[in-house]
């Protein structure tokens, strides 16, 4: 056992989360070359004759130049074992996101230092705060014009109500953006830019006098760096380490991804003060990591993420205990005792085969088609985890297919992919009887299934967007007499694939049209469970 919860206390397992094009991508391969994971980093939108990023591996994503799947990328560091999920950054993923968000114990938030808390900032952060997760913020595009660092830290705490403790200060911005000031160390990071950011950077560490330094910056740059540290020296919060795992407090840092500046000092610290793998709830009884009992849930589902297999990985999080290959678990939904043979790390695309871990580390199961979703994998049959959340879509289109010859590939395709969750399907209650209808948070979910079935199962597909825009779960409300139902133009009744009944709305104001006229149905944003 003392092995064991060794083993465990260096894991250290997040995610990183932004509002599109906040740089999160970039963040994430800087992360892996400064831990050695990588010897050198590939722009996100890479010019001819460049590498494309190493954590988007479909070929939509290297198209677009955005992430639209969920990446792990596993590497040692400093004595840790970095489990880091580069999550989607599009806002039509944040399903794909929020699914994520239940397999990590600490999360970066990476902020457009010119833009500030953008929507889905927002959206993510209150998810990470719902499940207490602590949060590190990176603070990013200093290379370019940014808002003043006060403003940003104060946006912070006025928005997101949390404590935000600068870590470290900019020295400067867009093009005289020089480096950082170490607040713990007390020493400037002056650091010198490479081609395309492709290498770690270059730097020069002194204290604020230091002559070497102060020659880099302008005389009236260095004096205003010098005031404002002080202000934040004597006004700003101090660093609480408790109130960081309480998810009260963030720390910031302020840098530049693109061109690595303040990448290290960021993950440094992030590894010393982020928290090891914690307990999870299964049932009324936590589970905690260094149990003996092997156990797991899967987060993720993943096919043909290597055209030459045309496999099927399910991403597990491994909760408690060691998992070693080839042992005996049990599938707890099904009952069944599987064999976990086909075990694999990953990087990217890249794979090797995996022989043991531990919890807070995450395993790739090749095969397994039984794997849904949300489901545990135990060596005790009485441990069922209940970690996956589920949300309302907001778009609906009907799915066929235009050619009947390849119609066996369709369905097969379109199967694979509800499994995996990159769309919800629904039941239409019909007249004629009962519809399939596809359902998503975003319309970009569409347009991935269309590409997917086509170029991994050859099969065309033709949409047909349905006119919804909002959907409730619904039931009727106990202790109220029932009444008739009152529907709005346009509304009809649907059913997810646990039978329950879904309220599709075709306007905004309809929701709080139906929830006055209809006291007697109670609705949720969330199946009720």
């Amino acid at each position: 056992m003392p092995l064991l919860a060794a083993e465990i206390a260096r894991r250290r397992t997040l995610a990183i989360i932004s509002h599109p094009d906040a740089g999160k991508t970039t963040l994430t391969e800087k992360l892996l070359l400064y831990g050695g994971a990588l010897q050198k980093a590939g722009a996100v939108r890479a010019r001819k004759g460049q590498r494309a990023t190493t954590s988007d591996w479909m070929e939509l994503e290297r198209q677009r130049g955005i992430s639209i799947s969920s990446t792990l990328l596993q590497f040692d560091y400093d004595g840790f074992r970095v489990n880091l999920l580069d999550t989607p950054g599009h806002k039509d993923f944040s399903e794909d996101t929020y699914r994520v968000l239940t397999a990590v114990d600490a999360a970066v938030m990476v902020i457009d230092a010119g833009k500030g808390i953008e929507s889905q900032t927002r959206k993510l952060f209150e998810v990470c705060a719902k499940r207490g997760i602590p949060i590190f913020t990176f603070m990013n595009k200093l290379d370019r014009p940014a808002r003043d660092p006060l403003e940003l830290l104060d946006e912070l705490e006025s928005v997101l109500k949390i404590g935000a403790c600068a870590m470290n200060w900019p020295l400067g911005h867009g093009i005289d953006f020089k480096g950082v000031y170490d607040r713990q160390t007390r020493e400037m990071h002056v650091f010198e830019r490479t081609p395309n950011g492709a290498f770690e950077a270059p730097v020069q560490v002194g204290g604020l006098d230091d002559p070497l330094v102060r020659s880099r910056l302008d005389p009236s740059r260095y004096e205003r760096v010098r005031s404002e540290i002080e202000m934040v020296e004597g006004a700003g919060h101090a660093f609480d380490p408790a109130l960081v795992l309480a998810g009260r407090q963030t720390p910031v840092f302020f840098g530049s991804g693109v061109n690595n500046f303040g990448v290290q000092l960021l993950l440094d610290n992030f590894l010393r003060y982020s928290p090891p793998p914690g307990a999870r709830k299964s049932g009324d009884r936590l589970v905690e990591p260094d149990e003996e009992t092997f156990s797991a849930f899967v987060f993720k589902i993943q096919a043909n993420m290597d055209p030459l297999h045309r496999d099927r990985i399910a991403f597990a999080r491994v909760v408690s205990g060691r998992f070693e290959r080839d042992m005996q678990v049990r599938h707890v939904q099904s009952g069944k005792r599987v064999r976990l043979s086909g075990a694999y790390k990953l990087f990217g695309r890249d794979r090797e085969t995996m022989d043991d871990a531990v919890a807070g580390d995450v395993i790739g199961l090749v095969g397994g088609t039984e794997y849904g979703i949300g489901d545990t994998l135990s060596q005790d049959g009485n441990l069922r985890f209940a970690e996956i959340p589920r949300f309302s879509p907001e778009c609906f289109s009907i799915v066929t297919n235009p050619n009947t010859a390849k119609y066996k590939q369709f369905r097969g395709g379109l199967k694979q992919l509800l499994h995996e969750g990159v769309v919800q399907s629904l039941e239409l209650e019909r007249p004629e009887g009962r519809v399939q209808v596809l359902a998503a948070v975003g319309p970009l979910q569409f347009e991935v299934l269309q590409y997917r079935l086509e170029s991994e199962y050859h099969a065309e597909s033709r949409f047909e967007p349905q006119p919804w825009v909002r959907s409730r779960w619904w039931r009727p409300r106990a202790g109220i007499e029932p009444r008739e139902t009152n529907w709005p133009s346009g509304s009809a009744l649907a059913f997810d694939p646990d039978g329950e009944r879904m309220l599709l709305l075709a306007e905004e104001w309809q929701l709080a049209y139906f929830t006055d006229r209809n006291p007697h149905i109670e609705l949720s944003a969330i199946p009720f469970g």
